[in-house]
């Protein structure tokens, strides 16, 4: 059984930055793939960023987002720069038995969600 908490979500302005974290439960984390995805108001949730040995990102996110993980403390964190209006959305932290995968059937496991809110 894993439970995800996540946190540091807010209000920022458009170019600055943010750092979501996701606090996991579970004895085997380590095993699981971690990832974020996000979704804003009347739209499909989408995927973002994947994380176990390697990474993997959305385009619209890529060389602005890092996913990262602590396996010591049962963290993964999403560093958030560059924000742009268009990344306004809920994001959810998630964790699977998978390899990277930008699929969400793919992920068992699913927090309550953050809201990141970036302003013009």
């Amino acid at each position: 059984q894993v439970q995800l908490v996540e946190s540091g979500g807010g209000l920022v302005a458009t170019g600055g930055s943010l750092r979501l974290s996701c606090a996991a439960s579970g004895r085997t984390f380590s095993d699981y793939t971690m990832g974020w995805f996000r979704q804003a108001p009347g739209k499909e949730r989408e995927f973002v960023a994947a994380i176990y040995r390697s990474t993997l990102y959305a385009d619209s996110v890529k060389g602005r987002f890092t996913i990262s993980r602590d396996n010591a403390k049962y963290t993964v964190y999403l560093q958030m720069n560059s924000l742009k209006p268009e990344d306004t959305a809920v994001y959810y932290c998630v964790a699977g038995r998978t390899y990277l995968s930008s699929n969400l059937r793919q992920y068992a496991y699913w927090g309550q969600g953050t809201q990141v809110t970036v302003s013009s």
